[in-house]
């Protein structure tokens, strides 16, 4: 009975034995039941922690906030495939879009480990509640470098709305452009794309500069403000 109905419960399997005419005690079935390893854990979803609504305010320096998000898309041959997405919110600037068939939070981790040689840590890292995000490693890598993890909340994009609105930009340009035939093929256009989008592309709410240019001019004004201070 069990191998054709895998997901009957104990007490399923036992009415169907009464309708069946094996009046059988119940407790000497359960303990068959619970030997023969039928008695698996019902899985029940794991509910996210209440979180407060985060504040959409544009920082003032670099690596001040950096917004991260997935992204999904798929190859020519239909193999699907994930973005992951990092962006400094203050200068606008793409850090990064690391590109797999799978993302769990260990690789993440790895991605901002990689950054971190070259552009530093941020204060605090704007996300969702995603699997990857709510993972233990992480987390806790997080909090080893006393990164602040921003939550948005369930069902509100709107509140990670920086990296949003780049998400529809990389995806009308690059992602909604091209019938890609492997990975290797998105990674190289991705990253042809993204030293485009900072260093060439003008971007409105930064004045009509691209991103490192405003990056830099922005880091050179903060420079000479703390050495006149």
């Amino acid at each position: 009975m069990t191998d054709e109905h895998r997901s009957w419960g104990f007490w399923k399997c036992y009415d169907r034995f009464r309708l069946d005419g094996r009046v059988w005690n119940h407790k000497k079935v359960y303990r068959i039941y619970c030997e023969l390893g039928l008695n698996h854990k019902r899985r029940t979803k794991k509910r996210l922690p209440n979180r407060d609504r985060q504040p959409m305010e544009v920082p003032s320096i670099p690596n001040a906030v950096w917004a991260l998000d997935f992204m999904s898309d798929a190859l020519y041959v239909g193999r699907r495939f994930r973005t992951l997405n990092v962006l400094d919110e203050g200068v606008r600037e793409a850090l990064t879009i690391e590109i797999d068939t799978s993302l769990p939070g260990q690789r993440v981790v790895r991605v901002l480990e990689r950054l971190s040689v070259w552009r530093g840590l941020p204060q605090a890292i704007r996300c969702d509640n995603g699997p990857e995000f709510i993972s233990q490693v992480f987390v806790d890598w997080c909090q080893d470098h006393g990164i602040e993890i921003r939550y948005i909340q369930p069902g509100k994009p709107n509140q990670n709305a920086f990296v949003e609105r780049f998400n529809r930009t990389y995806r009308k340009e690059v992602l909604s452009s091209y019938l890609f035939e492997d990975l290797d093929q998105v990674r190289e256009i991705t990253h042809r794309w993204l030293i485009t989008y900072n260093e060439y592309r003008p971007h409105d709410a930064l004045g009509g500069l691209p991103p490192t240019v405003f990056r830099e001019q922005k880091t050179a004004k903060n420079s000479i403000y703390e050495l006149s201070t």
